[in-house]
């Protein structure tokens, strides 16, 4: 448990040394990755490396569904924004895919070689590129990092155009990191180098959502204090606004497994993802 106030912050933002066997999590979702997308293009329905920028990172794959795909979901991978890409994460498409979602994953410039702000950006410059590619209604999701970015995305100084924000129909932050206050006080902001200035504009609890577009915090029960703090945050903040907000504490799941549910059509966080149960996001 985290004691409060925090006395140090570095083992409150730990994960893995609370997670039994969290070193086999990234290899195992490496394989799982590889051969779901394997799948995927051997069917022709894997457009990969696709370029939204100039970085060297600033690309996305598109999974495409069977038939003409009812909209877009988009899928921010976390990392404390300094590690992992989109490679590792292709399986996750399984469940919005199911339900006839064409998927993006976007990649980015991780910290320390791009600031929070310019991975904010980068994700606006991908999501407004997979706009392009796919018609009809727009939904995001991230994990952790992924979750603050995607929150980002509809809040504060607008990234998106009106065009691309008003297509955007559900938002769902997984064990987003929604305050950057406190990941200033741990060992990881010499990479981040979040300053109280970035602090102020990037945190979506700080920020005053864009539109009145559904919002799911969601986040695992037997995760860190602190990330069901951030979930709660978010849900509490926001749902002073318009926006219709909507909080779930899964049973059980800590913060490696949490997003387990994507990858499956008949998951509440799958469903709740893509609005099947008349949810907020």
């Amino acid at each position: 448990m985290t004691d409060y106030p925090i006395a140090d912050y570095d083992d409150a933002y730990a994960n893995g040394a609370y997670i039994a066997g969290a070193a086999a999590y990234p290899p195992r979702w490496a394989a799982l990755a590889q051969g779901f997308r394997d799948g995927l293009v051997a069917s022709g329905r894997a457009r990969l490396d696709l370029a939204y920028g100039s970085g060297p990172r600033n690309r996305l794959d598109l999974f495409l569904p069977e038939g003409d795909p009812k909209g877009l979901a988009v899928f921010v991978h976390g990392g404390y924004w300094k590690a992992f890409d989109k490679s590792v994460w292709s399986h996750l498409a399984a469940g919005p895919l199911a339900h006839g979602f064409a998927v993006a994953m976007p990649g980015y410039t991780l910290c320390p070689d791009n600031r929070i702000a310019g991975i904010g950006r980068e994700i606006a410059a991908a999501v407004s590129f997979a706009a392009g590619q796919v018609a009809g209604p727009i939904r995001l999701t991230g994990h952790s990092a992924g979750g603050q970015l995607v929150t980002r995305l509809i809040s504060g100084a607008p990234l998106l155009a009106e065009a691309v924000l008003a297509r955007i129909v559900g938002v769902t932050s997984i064990s987003g990191v929604h305050d950057l206050r406190p990941i200033m006080k741990t060992q990881m902001n010499d990479t981040l180098h979040i300053d109280a200035a970035e602090a102020l504009s990037e945190s979506p609890v700080l920020l005053a959502p864009l539109a009145a577009i559904p919002v799911m915090a969601w986040v695992g029960a037997a995760e860190r204090p602190e990330f069901v703090r951030q979930n709660r945050a978010l849900y509490e903040m926001w749902r002073g606004f318009e926006t219709p907000m909507a909080m779930s504490e899964e049973p059980g799941r800590h913060h490696f497994d949490v997003i387990d549910g994507l990858s499956d059509p008949g998951h509440p966080l799958c469903r709740a993802f893509l609005g099947l149960d008349g949810q907020a996001g």
